[in-house]
C-alpha cells in the first residue's frame, strides 16, 4: 500500500484547487453596505472575527432549521451576524446559498462593518451590533413585475386578503421558523401565490409589525401589478400569478443503517487469497489514479474556461441580466440606425433616439460617448442598479446594450417631450394650466424625495432642471438621467468633486463656488423649477417687460415688496392664487444661501399637500449675478456646462447629467 499513499497526499492540493475555482459566485440578487455605520481596516480585529464567524457558518448545526445566529469576538471588535434562509428552502441548498453568501459579501462590502446582501434562497447580515430580536425594516429590497393585472380592484382585493391570513400564520410562528405560503383563486382564472417571512428572532408582536409596514408599501411599488416582493432585514414577502415556491418542506429521509453481511462459508486455498489481494490492490491504485486524474482535469477546465457572469440569480426575475441586455442589431433596426429622423436630443453624455420594437414598444435609446471607464461587468451592474429603482416620477430605464465600444441605455418613451419644451414657448405654454402644473410640480417633488430618502440607494441628482424633466401621456412629470454618473468614472469624492458639472441657475452656490453637493444642493435646483414653472421664463435671461435680470433677484425683489405676482406667468389665467403664491414661498425657501435653512424634500412634500403647515419666512436667497452680469454668465454656462467640456464644447447646452448613488 506503500504506492498509495503518494497519491493520497494529493487530495488535499486538488480539494483546494477545486474550492479555489468554484468560490466565485455570481453577483447578489439586492446587497447593502452600510458606509454610515462604520468601517474596519484590513488587518484589524474585526476582520480577523468576521473570517472566523463567516467560516464556522456552514459548520453550524442550527443552519438546518433555516435561521443562523452567531456572534464572535469581544467589545468594540464583536461581530454579529444572522442568516435566513426562505422557509421552503431544503437545508443543503440553504446551506449552500449561504456559504456563497458568506464568501462574496465581504468581497462585495470590503470595508464596511455592517453589511447586508442574498440570493432569492437566503439572506445574511452581519454587524458590530447585536442584530438578534431587533426589528428593521430598512434598507429594502424592492423588486416588481413589470405586466400588470387584468382586473386590478378584483386582484388587490384577492392579494390583500391571501396576505393578511398569511401574515397572523407566519407571526405565530416558533423560534426557529415564521413562514407561511398559500395560493388562491384569483380573477379571469389565475392563482395567485404568496409567501411571507420573518426572522424568527422576532416576536409574535414585532413580525406583524414589520409586515404591516411592507405591505404599506405595495400601493407605492406594486400598484395593479401581478407580482413583487419586498426584502427587509427582519421579514419579506413575495407574490406572483406562478408558483415561485416548493409546497411543501420534504423532511430528509434518514439513512438506513448497512446490513451486515454474513460470513462467508466458502474455503480458498492461500494462493487465490493472495491473487485476489494482489488483484485488489490493482484496482484500488488504477481506480485511484484515475480520478485523480479526473479531478485535474476539472480542475484546469475551471482554472481557463469563461465564468458565465450573471448578474441575477433567480432565473424568474425580470432584472436578470440577460432579459435586461438588448441585441444591437434589435435597437439599430429599431431606430433607423439611428437615423438623424429619430434623434431627440444630444447631450454631454451622448445623444438619444426614438425607436420602435418589433412588438410596437416605442422605446427612447441613449447612445453614450465612449468616455465610460468600465468593463462590462461593471456596467451591467450599475445599470442593474438604476433598472431596480422605480418610481412613477421617475423615466424608467428597460435595459442595456454592449457590443464592442457601444453602450446604449433602453428607456421607455416618454411621448410629451421635455418641461422645457412647452414651458418656455410662448405658444406652447399655454397648454400647461396651474392645475398641470401643480401636478407637475408635486410629481418631481415626490420623485426626489424617492431619489434621497426611499430607494435602496441615496441619489442626488445635481442636475436637476426643466430638460430632465419629461411628461408622460396624462402630462405627469418623470425626472431623466438620474443615474448616469455611476456609468462614468468621475474624479469625484462622495462630498465634493474637483470638476464642477451641471447646469449653472440651477447649481446650489456651495457646488458651483466650492463643488460641494448634498440633497440639499438638488433642493436648491428644485427651488428655481419651481419659479421657472411658476413664471414661464428661464432662470437666466429672464425679462419682465424691458428689463432683464435673473428670475431668482426678481422674485425675491417682489416678494419683498409685496407684489409678488408680478412673477406669475400671464398665461395663467385661472388656478388658485394661493396655491401659486405657495409655491412662490416655497421655492424661495429652497434657494436660501445658508444651507441649513432649505428644506428637505419630504418637507417639501408636506408643504405641498398640508395648508395647515406653517412656512417659514424667506431670506435673501442666493445671488449667483446680477442685472448688469447676464452676458457674462450666459458665456459661462456654455463653457462649464458639459461634463469633461474640452472634449465637448459642440454639445448642446442643457444636458448635462450628474448623479452620485451610493449605499444608504
Amino acid at each position: 500500500m506503500s504506492m498509495i499513499s503518494p497519491i493520497l497526499l494529493l487530495f488535499p492540493c486538488l480539494f483546494l484547487i477545486l474550492m479555489t475555482q468554484t468560490t466565485a459566485q455570481p453577483g447578489f440578487l439586492y446587497q447593502y453596505c452600510m458606509n454610515n455605520k462604520g468601517n474596519y481596516t484590513a488587518n484589524s480585529t474585526y476582520k480577523a472575527n468576521l473570517n472566523t464567524l463567516l467560516s464556522s457558518l456552514t459548520f453550524n448545526t442550527e443552519i438546518d432549521s433555516g435561521f443562523y445566529n452567531f456572534s464572535f469576538g469581544k467589545n468594540s471588535d464583536k461581530v454579529y451576524a444572522i442568516g435566513l434562509c426562505r422557509g421552503d428552502v431544503k437545508p443543503d441548498a440553504c446551506r449552500g446559498c449561504l456559504n456563497d453568501t458568506s464568501v462574496l459579501l465581504p468581497e462585495v462590502c470590503p470595508n464596511q462593518k455592517e453589511a447586508m446582501a442574498g440570493y432569492d434562497n437566503c439572506m445574511l447580515r452581519y454587524s458590530n451590533r447585536s442584530l438578534y430580536g431587533v426589528r428593521e425594516n430598512n434598507p429594502p429590497a424592492i423588486l416588481s413585475n413589470i405586466a400588470n393585472a387584468t382586473d386590478k380592484d378584483r386582484f388587490n382585493q384577492v392579494l390583500r386578503d391571501l396576505l393578511e391570513s398569511l401574515r397572523g400564520q407566519a407571526a405565530s410562528g416558533s423560534s426557529l421558523r415564521k413562514y407561511a405560503a398559500r395560493s388562491v383563486p384569483g380573477p379571469n382564472f389565475q392563482t395567485v401565490f404568496a409567501l411571507v417571512q420573518c426572522s424568527p428572532d422576532l416576536s409574535e408582536q414585532g413580525c406583524n409589525d414589520c409586515l404591516v409596514g411592507a405591505f404599506s408599501q405595495i400601493p407605492q411599488y406594486f400598484e395593479g401589478k401581478i407580482g413583487g416582493r419586498i426584502i427587509s432585514p427582519s421579514c419579506n414577502f413575495r407574490y406572483e400569478n406562478y408558483r415561485f415556491y416548493e409546497p411543501t418542506v420534504d423532511a430528509q429521509s434518514p439513512v438506513s443503517p448497512p446490513t451486515p453481511t454474513p460470513p462467508s462459508t466458502n474455503t480458498t486455498s492461500k494462493e487465490e487469497k493472495k491473487s485476489n489481494s494482489s488483484r485488489t490492490v490493482i484496482i484500488i491504485v488504477v481506480s485511484i489514479v484515475a480520478f485523480v486524474a479526473l479531478l485535474i482535469f476539472i480542475s484546469i477546465y475551471l482554472r481557463f474556461r469563461k465564468p458565465r457572469k450573471y448578474i441575477e440569480t433567480d432565473q424568474d426575475e425580470i432584472r436578470n441580466t440577460e432579459s435586461l441586455q438588448f441585441d444591437f442589431g434589435t435597437i439599430s433596426v429599431a431606430t433607423d440606425n439611428f437615423s438623424d429622423s429619430n434623434k431627440l436630443g444630444q447631450g454631454g453624455f451622448g445623444a438619444v433616439y426614438m425607436g420602435k420594437l418589433s412588438d410596437g414598444q416605442e422605446i427612447a435609446v441613449k447612445r453614450l460617448s465612449r468616455e465610460s471607464g468600465q468593463g462590462d461587468l461593471e456596467f451591467k451592474n450599475e445599470v442593474l442598479l438604476v433598472a431596480k429603482l422605480q418610481h412613477r416620477n421617475l423615466v424608467r430605464l428597460l435595459g442595456f446594450c454592449l457590443e464592442g465600444r457601444e453602450r446604449l441605455l433602453i428607456y421607455e418613451f416618454v411621448p410629451n417631450k421635455s418641461l422645457d419644451y412647452l414651458l418656455f414657448d410662448p405658444r406652447k405654454r399655454a397648454q400647461l394650466d396651474w392645475e398641470r402644473r401643480y401636478k407637475i410640480i408635486g410629481g418631481i417633488a415626490r420623485g426626489l424625495l424617492y431619489l434621497h430618502e426611499d430607494s435602496r440607494l441615496r441619489i442626488i441628482h445635481r442636475d436637476l432642471k426643466a430638460s430632465n424633466i419629461l411628461l408622460d401621456d396624462d402630462m405627469n412629470p418623470k425626472i431623466s438621467d438620474f443615474g448616469m454618473a455611476r456609468l462614468f468614472i468621475m474624479d469625484q469624492t462622495q462630498g465634493n468633486t474637483s470638476r464642477i458639472v451641471g447646469t449653472y441657475g440651477y447649481m446650489a452656490p456651495e457646488y458651483a463656488m466650492h463643488g460641494y453637493f448634498s440633497v440639499k444642493s438638488d433642493v436648491y435646483s428644485f427651488g428655481v423649477l419651481v419659479l421657472e414653472i411658476v413664471s414661464g421664463q428661464k432662470n437666466s435671461g429672464f425679462r419682465y417687460g424691458q428689463a432683464a435680470e435673473d428670475l431668482l433677484s426678481f422674485a425675491w425683489k417682489n416678494w419683498r415688496d409685496g407684489t409678488a405676482s408680478n412673477l406669475i406667468d400671464p398665461a395663467l389665467n385661472g388656478g388658485s392664487r394661493s396655491e401659486i403664491m405657495r409655491c412662490i414661498h416655497i421655492g424661495l425657501l429652497c434657494v436660501q444661501e445658508n444651507i441649513a435653512d432649505r428644506p428637505t424634500m419630504a418637507s417639501i412634500v408636506l408643504m405641498l399637500n398640508s395648508y395647515s403647515t406653517t412656512l417659514p419666512v424667506p431670506s435673501e436667497p442666493a445671488f449667483f449675478m446680477h442685472t448688469s452680469s447676464v452676458s457674462h454668465w450666459q458665456s459661462q454656462e456654455y463653457n462649464s456646462e458639459t461634463t469633461r467640456s474640452s472634449e465637448h464644447k459642440n454639445e448642446s447646452k442643457n444636458e448635462t447629467s450628474i448623479t452620485e448613488l451610493y449605499p444608504r
